[in-house]
C-alpha cells in the first residue's frame, strides 16, 4: 500500500503541475490563426492523453504481493490481493473535468492574446493601405500639374527649372510609396475575431474561474479515503492446507481538511487576483493595449491640428496667387500646389488613423 501511495503522489503531483505549465509562459505565444488552432488542439490532445493515463491509474486497483509474520514465533504467510479506494476513483472524474476545464481556458487565452497582440500591427495595416490610396490621389493630381507645366515648357512660357521642382515633388511620393509597400510587407497581421476583445478577455476570466473550481474540487479529494482491500494469505512453513481469504475496509480522514479547504478558497482568489496585474497576461495587456491607443489618438490629433494651420497657410497662399499671369507667379503656384498635395496626404492620413483608433476603442472597451 506504501508503494502505490508513494507512486500516486508523485505522478498527481506531475499531472497538476501540468496543468498549470502554460498559465506561466501563455505571454509568450505568438501565432497567426492557422498555427493557433493547431497549436490549441496539440495541446488539448497532450493534456488529456496525460489526464487518461492518471484516470486509469486512480480507479484502477492495485495488486499486491508479499510475505509478511503477523506476530512473533508465528509462521511466515504469503499474502496476495487487491486494494481500490473511493477517494481515487472520485478523483479519476474529476481529473478529466480538470483537464477539459484546463483545455478550455488554454483555447480561450490563446485566442483573446492573438487579438491583444497583434491589434496595433492590424490598425496600423489598415492605415498605411489608406496612405497608399490618399498617394495615388495626389499622384494623379501632381502628374496633371506636370503635363501642363510640361506643354508651357514647350511652349517657352515656363522654364525647366519650374518642371524640375514639381517633379522632385514626384519623387518624395514614389518614394513614400514605395516605402509605405515596405512597411505593410513587413506587418505580419493574422485574421483577427470579430468579437470584441473585451468579450475574449471575459471569456477568458470566465475559464479561468471554471478551471480554478475543478482543480479546488480535484484538491479537496486528497481530504478523506475510504480504502476497501480484499485477497487471500498462505501459511509457507510450515505449508498449511488451503488459503485464507482476508478483507478490510480502511476508512482515512485528514484532521485539517478545513484549514485546507480554506486556504484552497483564498489560493483560488489569490490566483484570480495575480492574472488581473501579471504582467504579460491578457487582462493586463488589454489596459496596456488601451492605454497606447489612447496616446495614439491625442498624437494624432495634436499632429492633424499642426498639419491644418499649415494647410490654411499655404490655402491662403495660392488664394493670394490667384491665376498667374506671369511665370513667376506660375511658379510660385506649382510650388504651392506641390506642398499641399503633400499636405493632403500627410493630413488625410492622421484623419484616417483618428477615426479608426477611435472606432476600436469604442468597440473593443
Amino acid at each position: 500500500m506504501s508503494l502505490k501511495f508513494g507512486k500516486f503522489l508523485i505522478v498527481s503531483s506531475f499531472f497538476l503541475v501540468s496543468l498549470h505549465m502554460f498559465a506561466a509562459d501563455s505571454h509568450n505565444l505568438v501565432v497567426d490563426s492557422a498555427a493557433n488552432t493547431t497549436d490549441q488542439q496539440a495541446y488539448c490532445a497532450y493534456i488529456m492523453e496525460q489526464a487518461e493515463a492518471q484516470r486509469d491509474l486512480l480507479r484502477t486497483p492495485a495488486a499486491m504481493a508479499g510475505m509478511t509474520q503477523p506476530e512473533t514465533g508465528l509462521p511466515l504467510q504469503l499474502v496476495g490481493g487487491a486494494s481500490v479506494g473511493l477517494s481515487a476513483i472520485k478523483k479519476a472524474g474529476l481529473t478529466m473535468e480538470a483537464a477539459r476545464k484546463n483545455c478550455e481556458l488554454y483555447r480561450a487565452t490563446t485566442a483573446a492574446q492573438q487579438d491583444t497582440l497583434y491589434a496595433l500591427p492590424s490598425l496600423e495595416k489598415e492605415a498605411l493601405r489608406n496612405r497608399l490610396v490618399l498617394i495615388e490621389r495626389a499622384s494623379k493630381s501632381l502628374d496633371a500639374l506636370i503635363e501642363k507645366t510640361s506643354k508651357m515648357v514647350e511652349a517657352q512660357n515656363a522654364t525647366q527649372l519650374m518642371l524640375f521642382s514639381l517633379q522632385t515633388t514626384r519623387i518624395k511620393l514614389d518614394a513614400d510609396r514605395a516605402d509605405t509597400q515596405l512597411k505593410i510587407g513587413a506587418l505580419y497581421t493574422p485574421p483577427l475575431s470579430d468579437k470584441p476583445l473585451k468579450d475574449l478577455v471575459a471569456e477568458k476570466q470566465t475559464s479561468e474561474r471554471a478551471e480554478q473550481r475543478a482543480q479546488d474540487k480535484l484538491n479537496r479529494q486528497n481530504n478523506w479515503d475510504v480504502a476497501l482491500s480484499v485477497g487471500v494469505h498462505q501459511q509457507v512453513n510450515p505449508v498449511a492446507q488451503g488459503t485464507q481469504p482476508y478483507g478490510a475496509v480502511s476508512i482515512n480522514y485528514n484532521l485539517a481538511s478545513r484549514a485546507i479547504d480554506r486556504h484552497l478558497d483564498r489560493t483560488a482568489q489569490a490566483y484570480t487576483e495575480w492574472k488581473k496585474v501579471q504582467e504579460g497576461d491578457v487582462v493586463r495587456n488589454l489596459e496596456v493595449l488601451r492605454q497606447q491607443l489612447v496616446e495614439s489618438v491625442a498624437v494624432q490629433e495634436a499632429k492633424r491640428q499642426s498639419l491644418q494651420v499649415e494647410s490654411k497657410q499655404i490655402g491662403k497662399s495660392l488664394e493670394l496667387v490667384g491665376n498667374p499671369d506671369t511665370s513667376a507667379a506660375f511658379d510660385f503656384n506649382n510650388q504651392l500646389t506641390a506642398v499641399q498635395l503633400l499636405l493632403e496626404i500627410e493630413t488625410g492620413d492622421a484623419s484616417f488613423r483618428i477615426d479608426r483608433l477611435r472606432e476600436y476603442l469604442a468597440k473593443n472597451y
